[in-house]
């Protein structure tokens, strides 16, 4: 028996080709990329002035009434704005713009 379990290897879980790094499954799409973009762009201006980072759930919770289309224009408006962040919160505030 243990000739024949040097010869034979473990079979792996089905999950575990499917799983990113850190064993977490990757679920990748284009509002997540986007939403990761924002993420990352503005918690860079927020732990420079001492606050604390902003988490994904509460990214997917601001941007949650604008559609994956109009985020493009939004990134596309934030990336030549001086102030990411300032032109960011400014547009997505619903009362500058009635």
């Amino acid at each position: 028996m243990e000739a024949v379990q040097g010869i034979l290897s473990p079979m792996k879980h089905i999950g575990s080709y499917f799983k990113g790094e850190g064993g977490k499954k990757e679920r990748a799409t284009e509002r997540g990329e986007m939403m990761q973009y924002f993420l990352e762009r503005l918690n860079q201006s927020r732990v420079m002035d001492g606050l604390k980072p902003l988490t994904m759930a509460r990214m997917g919770r601001v941007l949650e009434g604008i559609p994956t289309t109009d985020l493009y224009y939004l990134k596309s408006v934030c990336d030549k704005a001086k102030h990411f962040s300032k032109k960011f919160w400014w547009e997505i505030d619903p009362k500058k713009h009635l």
